[in-house]
């Protein structure tokens, strides 16, 4: 068996043992990336390397899993992942991600505790050479900070799906108590929960270094809507702020059509090239403040076809800053 075809049954067996359900032969071939005949002979191949594995069945398929995970010798890191994992840790630290780098930092004691003394000293070399050659950059905008006990006490309730209440000091009445359904939670260069108030099924995002005091209410029992998908609430905004969804239409310069192929302004965007050599961005989305602000650092290489809302946004800054700056020493 060729060596990549050997990396992906094991990639295959490695999915078979984290799932809690299995997988079924479709899945395993999407999994794999092969027809729905290659993955039977993965599965037959599999069954001789694993007899553990077992099969259950689901409607009109089965579902296959390996119970009781893998041995370690199947299981053990490479350099290019324990320094991955590290520069991660050293990532979330830059960004004030404390609570996430700790949790991974963690991890990362856990994986290395695990692996046989040899095999650290026989990777040593390549995890310095590794570490040496790459950095996090630090970027312009806000710093997010974390504390460590309000994203604790958010997890807890989510998983007990139990109401929360705490002090918020934003919004319309800061300082005022907040009784909420927490739905989940967004890490962005500024950290949010998402959560609908108290009588209402409509979320509503409210950042995470304004809250204080926060407590699980273990009596009031509050779960998200079974259709609410997080994902996609994130997607409806260009950034974080929900309002209405917007027909976002762009035209990006012929000089900047090269930039505009590679850059991703929103999931839902579709690029259409025109004759002169430009592209015209199409995408639907909410949070046209944050959008203007973006589209403010393309300078003059952008024009906003639609919305007209987007139009109005961008004079409004253009103007601010030139009544801010023009003249002046």
């Amino acid at each position: 068996m060729r060596h990549e075809k050997a990396e992906i049954l094991l990639q295959l067996a490695r999915r078979l043992a984290a799932s809690a359900e299995g997988l079924t032969l479709d899945e395993m071939a999407e999994a794999a990336g092969v027809g729905r005949r290659t993955a039977e002979r993965m599965r037959d191949a599999l069954w001789q390397l694993f007899p553990q594995m077992t099969e259950s069945p689901d409607g009109s398929s089965k579902r296959f899993r390996i119970p009781g995970g893998l041995d370690g010798f199947l299981q053990g890191p490479t350099a290019e992942e324990l320094v991955s994992l590290g520069a991660a840790v050293d990532e979330f630290e830059l960004r004030g991600a404390t609570d996430r780098a700790e949790a991974l930092r963690t991890l990362d004691l856990k994986v290395r505790s695990a692996m046989r003394a040899a095999d650290r000293r026989r990777m040593a070399p390549d995890i310095e050479a590794l570490m040496r050659a790459q950095a996090a950059a630090v970027q312009a905008g806000p710093r997010s900070t974390e504390d460590q006990r309000v994203v604790a006490t958010v997890r807890h309730a989510l998983m007990a799906m139990k109401a929360v209440r705490f002090v918020y000091r934003g919004g319309s009445a800061p300082g005022t108590w907040r009784t909420v359904t927490p739905y989940g939670l967004i890490f962005a260069r500024v950290n949010y929960l998402v959560a609908a108030d108290q009588g209402s099924t409509e979320p509503k995002t409210r950042r995470l270094d304004r809250i204080e005091q926060i407590e699980v209410l273990e009596d009031v029992p509050a779960a998200p809507p079974p259709d609410f998908d997080l994902q996609a609430f994130a997607d409806r905004s260009f950034g974080i702020y929900q309002d209405a969804v917007e027909d976002v239409v762009l035209r990006v310069r012929p000089e900047k059509a090269e930039d505009a192929y590679a850059w991703r302004f929103h999931s839902t965007q579709t690029l259409e090239p025109q004759d002169d050599g430009s592209v015209l961005v199409r995408f639907h989305a909410s949070g046209m403040r944050e959008l203007a602000w973006h589209l403010f650092s393309w300078e003059d290489q952008i024009e906003i076809l639609a919305p007209a809302s987007l139009r109005t946004r961008m004079i409004e800054l253009l103007r601010g800053a030139l009544a801010r700056h023009e003249g002046t020493a």
